[in-house]
């Protein structure tokens, strides 16, 4: 299930949005302020943000541009939710990275086919290249790593074995899955090189190295 935040200060409007997303199977989440929204951000990441351009505590431009400026919160789908009518402002949200937006008023038919629109054609998009666990971010089109938004500079081996330990999220992945999928190899010589490159890549993480769990006579797993 999808799960999306509504960020909206006009209480009516709000209700309205929320009700017929839920009433189309989405899992929801309302704000009316900026505040919140941003508390919340930090305990989940949403799979796409309503949100409204004018709040009373932050301008909802200024807010797209800090949210496609953090690596881990930079691939969540906007739609932006304005009373602005003029070309210029609708141009400057979509080019500040908004990937549609819904003019006041409208109809819930409209809000509910925008958002089926915005999120098949971003899941089309992510397939799996985007892989994030608390504040490790993973995007494998650029092949880089992130943690708290500082990159993590790992080495090939080091990304692949991040990378199908996140892609099996909370799975014990076994140490002759990994041989096989990062070295080529079930030798089981090649254990010791699987240790050593565990134990970088958790230093490397730093505070969520944690994260990657022992599995006696079994393998790793991540959570």
């Amino acid at each position: 299930m999808f799960c999306i935040y509504v960020v909206e200060d006009d209480k009516n409007i709000r209700e309205i949005e929320t009700y017929a997303l839920k009433n189309s199977g989405y899992s929801v989440e309302d704000f009316e302020c900026a505040a919140t929204f941003y508390e919340a951000l930090d305990k989940k990441i949403p799979d796409l943000i309503l949100l409204d351009i004018m709040l009373p505590d932050d301008d909802g431009l200024s807010m797209v541009e800090k949210l496609k400026a953090r690596a881990n919160l930079k691939s969540i789908p906007i739609i932006l939710v304005t009373a602005k009518t003029t070309e210029l402002d609708k141009v400057k949200g979509l080019d500040m990275g908004a990937d549609d937006y819904i003019s006041k008023p409208f109809g819930v038919m409209e809000l509910i086919s925008r958002v089926k629109a915005v999120l098949r054609r971003t899941a089309d998009k992510k397939e799996d290249k985007i892989l994030s666990i608390g504040n490790i971010f993973l995007d494998d089109e650029k092949h880089a790593v992130y943690v708290e938004d500082v990159p993590c500079e790992l080495t090939f081996k080091e990304y692949e074995l991040l990378k199908l330990l996140m892609q099996n999220e909370g799975v014990v992945t076994s140490r002759e899955k990994i041989l096989e999928k990062v070295w080529g190899t079930d030798f089981e010589g090649e254990s010791r090189t699987l240790d050593m490159h565990i134990k970088t890549v958790r230093r490397k993480l730093k505070e969520e190295g944690s994260r990657i769990k022992t599995v006696r006579n079994v393998g790793y797993i991540m959570e």
